[in-house]
């Protein structure tokens, strides 16, 4: 699927510089363009694609701070600048813009909803989100930010990929090793799918296009992308039960939204070398995950690719009815009830003694 990205804020910027890296390493040619939008200055400079700097009159290029309601203020205040540095690069052969940004910080959060909105004002293909959420131990304000934007992006793009950091995040790392190698995993799985149905070497059984990933995504506000992959066997008849195996793990325990199963919709694509992956297969994984799922529909298809191993994508539509996305919402909410009562504290510590809100002892 041939895509334009707008990478906003800090995280967004690095994952689209992941994505367009990624898909040129492999020579799928999906992503037709890419620009990065930010408060900071500093957070551009290392981008290798156009970059805009927004709310220089309010911040000076330093950045908003963690305020989100500020980013969103600044974007709409400077969105014209935004649009006109896509001039020329959504055309007619785009068939989507992803708008990526980290719902956790100030710009991306705030910002990322309003560049949606607008995106959808002007041009005719869809308008998606590509959205990460912070892990538990990033702190009570990101859990907020991440819980305001997300009710707004999901409003304002045509459907809302999330990814959760915590579904990433290996022991022992440090944060700045945990975000890179999330950003490789995320980009290696969206890449992936967005060059399902592109032009590569090999003819598909059953072709999956750009078509089946639209359909798939207009089933619901919220998607979860899985995956897994696993060492393929030279015959397609031989890598039945890889297939099978590697379908369960790429849903059960390779989401980017874990527990998230229950959708309105899903996609399997089942990449591989044209020889050794197995239509039979493909089909039962197919219906696996439509029992799974509990839909209907269910599409699959296969993606040839020159690789010793098989891989198994699984794009859910509609997921927002999911337990995991309600326990996000709800640790948001308590966050958000933390900070107010932090707020609501008085100027003079001593203050807290001379109230009648308990009884005093003696």
């Amino acid at each position: 699927m041939k895509s334009v990205l707008i990478g906003v804020g800090q995280a967004g910027g690095k994952l689209s510089r992941e994505l367009v890296e990624f898909d040129e390493r492999m020579g799928f040619g999906a992503v037709r363009g890419a620009v990065a939008v930010n408060t900071a200055q500093a957070d551009l400079s290392s981008l290798p694609f156009e970059t805009v700097l927004v709310g220089q009159d309010r911040v000076k290029g330093q950045g908003v701070g963690g305020d989100n309601e500020l980013g969103a203020e600044v974007m709409q205040s400077d969105i014209r600048e935004v649009l006109s540095a896509l001039d020329g690069r959504i055309g007619a052969e785009t068939e989507s813009i992803f708008v990526v940004a980290g719902l956790g910080g100030g710009t991306g959060s705030g910002g990322a909803p309003v560049v949606a909105k607008e995106l959808k004002r002007i041009y005719d293909v869809p308008v998606y989100g590509l959205g990460i959420l912070p892990g538990r131990d990033e702190g009570s304000m990101y859990q907020v930010n991440a819980g305001r934007s997300l009710k707004t992006f999901a409003r304002e793009a045509d459907s809302l990929l999330l990814v959760d950091n915590d579904a990433f995040r290996s022991a022992g790392e440090s944060v700045t090793e945990g975000f890179d190698s999330i950003n490789r995993e995320i980009a290696k799985r969206v890449g992936l799918l967005l060059a399902a149905g592109e032009s590569v070497e090999g003819v598909a059984e059953s072709v999956v296009d750009s078509s089946e990933i639209i359909n798939t995504l207009r089933n619901g506000s919220i998607a979860a992308l899985g995956y897994a992959a696993a060492d393929a066997a030279p015959e397609a008849e031989e890598n039945i039960n890889a297939v099978m195996s590697t379908t369960r793990r790429a849903l059960l325990t390779g989401s980017s939204l874990p527990d998230a199963t229950d959708a309105d919709a899903a996609l399997v694509v089942v990449a591989g070398e044209q020889d050794a992956v197995p239509r039979k297969g493909v089909e039962r994984a197919r219906r696996w995950v439509e029992e799974e799922t509990g839909s209907l529909q269910v599409r699959g298809g296969d993606f040839p690719l020159s690789s010793d191993r098989i891989a198994v994508l699984i794009l859910l539509g509609g997921i927002e009815r999911s337990e995991r996305l309600d326990d996000f919402m709800q640790r948001a909410k308590e966050a958000q009830e933390q900070e107010a009562t932090a707020e609501a504290k008085p100027d003079n510590p001593g203050d807290v003694w001379a109230n009648d809100d308990l009884d005093n002892l003696l």
